[in-house]
């Protein structure tokens, strides 16, 4: 049995980083990193690297599934609410607040100059977190070899769900014909899920943006930027949203901290205030909650059969490849002019050479860096 951490301290940990959760999935879990496995030590290098790579076999946002997880892990299931509202409130409530200002004055605030030195800190924060993890997950030269494959596939638009699943499933064959053993499993089966359509009876406002988010929970994979084009056809093309909010929802989820599902809040508000806000973070967030409750009792059982074992270790390396997919891509995007490269060096050092240093005065020191440079 895991060690059973308190429910205050779960909520104490998940609370800030809901607060200083700055850059994306990739971002989080590499703070989540840092405060479970390094500061807090609740759990060793491979149990984080194996939640990783379940939750990478489940739609929905990575991050708060990986918050959920954790709560699950250590404190049951008064734990995975916990620790997953904590990690998602701050950013619902700061992004509820802009999208009243934004609806009553009709533009964001000029955060630009911030989000120029965020960036460069976040990949050297990923980077930091990425290292251990890649070398904890290579366990031997076929696990190389298939990692650098998948981020080469990532790199050039394979879909990650093929990926991880045509990762692990490979693995698993190779497995069962080295050993012709018929004792771990008889197949693997993808997970399937369900997907909710729209009826015509539904005809309000609210009932259709809880279906639509409903839907788009269930069954997204892939980065934020994926959840803007399943809205993009859900609801601008369909003339409920207008393409100037998608890209401020978009803005949004670049600046505020924790899950960029939090844009859904924005959006929400946008269409049908309050009550429309709250209606669609239930309905996205919501299959979250459910998937980790059902796949977390599979967990151990994958890890305790030789066979399944095999195919969670080649989830786990696809799972660090992606996340280095993410980060390469960001730096190609990111790194363009002598003061972002300048951002990124500092902030590589800092991670490096002083570990007890908390990513998020990296992350904070990167924003007013580049505010200055950026004048």
């Amino acid at each position: 049995m895991p060690e059973k951490v308190h429910l205050k301290e779960l909520a104490k940990v998940f609370s800030k980083l809901g607060i200083i959760g700055f850059g994306g999935p990739a971002a989080h879990i590499a703070m989540m990193r840092e405060e479970v496995v390094v500061k807090k030590q609740w759990m060793d290098e491979q149990h984080f690297l194996d939640l990783l790579g379940a939750t990478n076999l489940i739609p929905g946002p990575n991050s708060t599934e990986m918050a959920i997880h954790i709560g699950y892990d250590k404190a049951g299931w008064k734990g995975l609410i916990i620790a997953g509202l904590c990690f998602i409130l701050p950013a619902i409530f700061i992004t509820g607040i802009l999208a009243y200002f934004y609806k009553t004055y009709g533009q964001l605030p000029q955060v630009q100059p911030f989000i120029y030195g965020i960036k460069p800190a976040i990949i050297a924060v990923i980077i930091g977190a990425i290292f251990p993890l890649a070398k904890k997950s290579i366990k031997s030269l076929f696990l190389a070899l298939l990692g650098l494959i998948v981020f080469v596939a990532s790199l050039i638009g394979i879909n990650e769900i093929i990926l991880m699943f045509g990762a692990g499933l490979l693995a698993y064959l190779l497995f069962y014909f080295n050993t012709k053993s018929h004792n771990t499993i008889q197949s693997i089966m993808p997970l399937t899920f369900l997907t909710f359509f729209q009826d015509t009876c539904f005809t309000t406002t609210n009932m259709h943006l809880f279906w639509v988010f409903l839907k788009i929970g269930s069954i997204l994979y892939g980065s934020g930027y994926v959840l803007f084009a399943f809205l993009d056809s859900e609801l601008v093309n369909t003339g409920i949203l207008s393409k100037q909010q998608l890209i401020d929802a978009i803005a949004v989820g670049q600046f505020t901290p924790g899950p960029v599902f939090s844009s859904v809040t924005f959006i929400g508000f946008q269409i049908n205030g309050i009550l429309g806000a709250l209606i669609s973070t239930l309905a996205i967030f919501l299959p979250s909650f459910i998937l980790v409750a059902l796949l977390k009792p599979l967990i151990k059982k994958l890890r305790n059969s030789k066979g399944l074992s095999v195919f969670l270790d080649a989830v786990n390396i696809a799972s660090v490849a992606l996340i280095l997919a993410v980060c390469f891509t960001m730096s190609k995007d990111t790194l363009t002019n002598w003061q972002t490269l300048f951002i990124a060096f500092i902030s590589s050092i800092i991670v490096f050479k002083f570990k007890k240093i908390n990513s998020a005065f990296i992350v904070l020191g990167g924003a007013l860096l580049g505010y200055m440079l950026a004048l």
